[in-house]
Formats: structure tokens, C-alpha cells, sequence
């Protein structure tokens, strides 16, 4: 479900309670919009313990996974949760006929029997920055539309150039409120990430997308890797000397679970948001693209399903990019 188109490296917070309130906050300026607010709902927490560059906070916990998705860490040794979707890929190049890890599930007993994943990254985010002024350095009112985008696109690549620097970390320099508002996002990115479990198919995708997108969901959408650092902690790649992360925050488990008029939130990485869209566009998406997806994207997830079902490799081959249609499709 939190598999978007593009990915925005903005944090989402959407409050939930008896009353549920929603909209999206930058949690490094709750202060400034609405932390009170929070708190008169029933939120405990202060906003240093949500968000803070200066001590570990519940920021800490949450990151950036694939490129494309939310995780959690719920360990103190880098534990990770995400949604079954968002693992697939990974755990699908580990499947084969004689070991289905995606039909029969898969499960590490141990931290030696964790998988690796080439090319998964996990980022967590360190610093941010407004930095509108210098990516619109020399725009004007009578910039035209192309100009504008090229001084955008070349004031935002000088930046994150003169950011980075010689230092091991990720920028990136991302559009708000219609390119009216620009935020820099600096990250430590991890790149040693193993699979410790995947539920079956029957449990992961139990009902397809029936409930996708919905609450409440009737299905075991997860999967759960962990985050390998060097010995002295810094990331690193794949190497068997690695270490499970010492990581800086982490969600526990309620076990006692929760009772109608708890204080919710989420926080997370949404891939975009068109929540100052006009009402023509909105009118658009209902009327004229969303029927147009719907129907090439039911045609192609009939003919994914008819090889699928026919042939237990196919099935192998094809099944996250099924799922990532579907999840698609229900959207």
C-alpha cells in the first residue's frame, strides 16, 4: 500500500482517533503547525520525542526502504517491518521452484540463515533544510515555464553537489506545494539489508487487494528484514563481518493491544500527494484517467493471472510485479 509512483522524502503524519482528524505535517515543524492539537487528542509525546536532529526520536525509527516504501525498526538490533508488497521483489529472486518462499513463506531461525538482497538500501534521514531561496535563485515572474524548470533543475543539482561533498550520504532536494517551496533531505544510507521473513502467499496477499487501500484489513501484510551495518556502526555493504544495527530508536510491540479512543498516528514516506489539487483536476482523475488506468491495468493483471495460474514458475517470475499492479489497481 505505501508503494507509490514517485517518491517524495517527506514525512507524512496523519492523526486517527475517535474523531479522526487528517492532513499532512512536516513533523520537523509540529511545533509550528500543530502539536497542541496532538496533544489535546490524547498524544503523550513531545514534539523533541517525535522529531529531533539533537537526541534519538521516533524519526529515528522509521526509514526510507527500497526507494519506494515505508519501514518501521522495532528492534534494538535493526529489525525492520514493511509491507508485503514492498518486499517482494527480494524475496521472489530468492525463490525457485524447489525453495517457493513466496507460496510457502520463509523464516530465518537465526541471523545466519538471514538472506542478503543486492541493491536494497534502506535511508534514514539525518538533516533537513529549506532551501527555496537558493533553488529559485534568478527566477522571476517573468521566467517562462521552461526557463524556470532548467534554473530549478540547476541551482537544486549545484546544491546537492556542494552538500554532499566528499561525505558518505544521500541529498536530495524535493518540490513542495506545486514547486512553490523546496526542502533539502539529507540521509545515512545502509545497503547491507537481509530477509528474515515473508508470511505465505495465503497470509500476505489473503484476498488479494479486497482490502487494500482499506480499514480493516484481514491479511498478514508484511515482511520483516533486518539492517547490517560495519563493526564501528557506519554503513557499509554486504559482508559477512557486518553486525545487526545498533539501532538509535525503535517501536515496541503493544502485545496489550488498543482500545476505541486511543490516540493514532502515522508517520511515514508518502510517494506524493495531490492534496491541493483543483477540483477539476480532481473531476479529471474520476471521470477520465482513473477509468482509463483501471482498464489497462485489469488487462494486464488478467493476463498475469492466466500465465500464473497455469505455470508455478511464472507464478515465481511474475508475482511481484502482479501485486505491484494490483496494489495499483485498487489505488
Amino acid at each position: 500500500m505505501k508503494k507509490l509512483f514517485s517518491l517524495i522524502a517527506a514525512l507524512m503524519l496523519t492523526l486517527t482517533v475517535a474523531r479522526a482528524d487528517e492532513g499532512m505535517w512536516l513533523p520537523y515543524a509540529l511545533n509550528g503547525q500543530n502539536l497542541a492539537e496532538m496533544q489535546a487528542m490524547g498524544c503523550q509525546l513531545t514534539a523533541e520525542q517525535i522529531f529531533s536532529f539533537n537526541q534519538p526520536s521516533i524519526k529515528d525509527a522509521i526509514v526510507q526502504f527500497g526507494g519506494g516504501c515505508t519501514g518501521e525498526i522495532i528492534s534494538p538490533e535493526g529489525l525492520l517491518l514493511t509491507n508485503h508488497h514492498c518486499g517482494l521483489s527480494y524475496v521472489q529472486k530468492h525463490s525457485s521452484i524447489e525453495h517457493d518462499y513466496l507460496t510457502d513463506g520463509f523464516w530465518a531461525k537465526s541471523k545466519g540463515e538471514e538472506l542478503p538482497n543486492p541493491g536494497l538500501s534502506v535511508l534514514f534521514l539525518n538533516y533537513v533544510e529549506d532551501v527555496t531561496e537558493a533553488v529559485l535563485k534568478g527566477v522571476t515572474s517573468e521566467t517562462s515555464e521552461a526557463d524556470r524548470e532548467e534554473l530549478i533543475s540547476k541551482n537544486s543539482r549545484q546544491l546537492e553537489k556542494d552538500r554532499k561533498g566528499d561525505r558518505n550520504v544521500r541529498i536530495e532536494i524535493v518540490p513542495f506545494y506545486s514547486g512553490n517551496q523546496f526542502i533539502l533531505f539529507e540521509y545515512d544510507e545502509y545497503n547491507d539489508v537481509r530477509l528474515v521473513c515473508c508470511p505465505p502467499w495465503g497470509i500476505g496477499k489473503f484476498g488479494a487487494d479486497t482490502d487494500n487501500w482499506t480499514w480493516p484489513r484481514h491479511k498478514g501484510d508484511f515482511n520483516i528484514f533486518r539492517v547490517y551495518t560495519a563493526p564501528d556502526g557506519s554503513p557499509a555493504g554486504y559482508s559477512p563481518n557486518n553486525i545487526p544495527m545498533k539501532s538509535k530508536w525503535f517501536l515496541p510491540i503493544n502485545l496489550g493491544g488498543v482500545k476505541p479512543g486511543d490516540y493514532a498516528m502515522i508517520l511515514g514516506y508518502p510517494g506524493s500527494t495531490d492534496r491541493y489539487s483543483t477540483s477539476y483536476t480532481v473531476k479529471n482523475v474520476i471521470e477520465e484517467e482513473g477509468p482509463a488506468i483501471i482498464d489497462c491495468r485489469t488487462t494486464k493483471l488478467e493476463n498475469y493471472r492466466k500465465h500464473m495460474d497455469a505455470d508455478q514458475e511464472v507464478f515465481i517470475m511474475y508475482a511481484s510485479k502482479q501485486a505491484s499492479v494490483s496494489n495499483y489497481w485498487k489505488y
